[in-house]
């Protein structure tokens, strides 16, 4: 049984972009396209090549920001601040999901790889504004991103958040890893499940997986 496995839990982690939204919104499509717009100017190459670099610095460093700032020194906050200046207008309310955060046994708090109040304006278009304990976002984290188990050691202790009680919802199965180690319960938030030891559980359907894990 599901709840079984969560009876300890008393702190819920949520990551944000296609974990609290469905995919379907693709707002990556217009955030990627201004993240190789500033990688253009930054470092003064043409399209492809910024494409190129955006995907290879995710790759390598776990976000596009990391890999700017460790090969190029690039500011991180007028950065952050460009790439999320995106369109929300299509994102809409899920008042189920709201209900069922609200209702979570304990702490819940979202942590992203984007900025704090990138998140606060996405948790607001889906009705989620005031659900959550806490927002941290890659700055809190001394812009060390995840998958980086430093940039979660950063948040847990700012939070006074205990691992081995806390569970973290994910849409990137890399970003589970280290949760893992750490001893969360790990569940992969996407439409296909990508088997991994790390993961415990996957579902396509977070409003309704929080009810079996809360089911007392």
């Amino acid at each position: 049984m599901v709840a079984a496995s969560f009876s300890h839990v008393t702190a819920w982690v949520f990551d944000l972009d296609n974990t609290l939204y469905s995919p379907k919104a693709r707002l990556f499509d217009q955030i990627e396209i201004r993240m190789t717009d500033w990688v253009m100017r930054a470092i003064g190459v043409e399209r492809d090549e910024a494409d190129r670099l955006r995907s290879h610095y995710w790759a390598k460093y776990g976000t596009t920001l990391a890999g700017l700032m460790a090969e190029h020194d690039v500011d991180p906050a007028p950065y952050l601040t460009e790439v999320h200046e995106i369109d929300l207008s299509h994102l809409t309310p899920d008042p189920v999901l709201a209900a069922m955060i609200s209702d979570l046994p304990g702490r819940s708090i979202v942590y992203t790889n984007g900025s704090a109040p990138y998140a606060e304006r996405v948790l607001e278009a889906r009705g989620l504004s005031g659900r959550f304990d806490a927002i941290y976002g890659v700055e809190h984290a001394g812009f060390r991103p995840k998958p980086e188990r430093q940039a979660f050691e950063a948040i847990f202790s700012t939070d006074n958040l205990d691992p081995t009680c806390a569970a973290m919802f994910e849409d990137d199965v890399r970003n589970l890893q280290a949760p893992h180690e750490m001893g969360m319960r790990t569940i992969h938030v996407a439409p296909a499940a990508e088997p991994a030891d790390h993961i415990h559980h996957h579902t396509d359907d977070l409003a309704g997986f929080l009810a079996l894990a809360t089911r007392r």
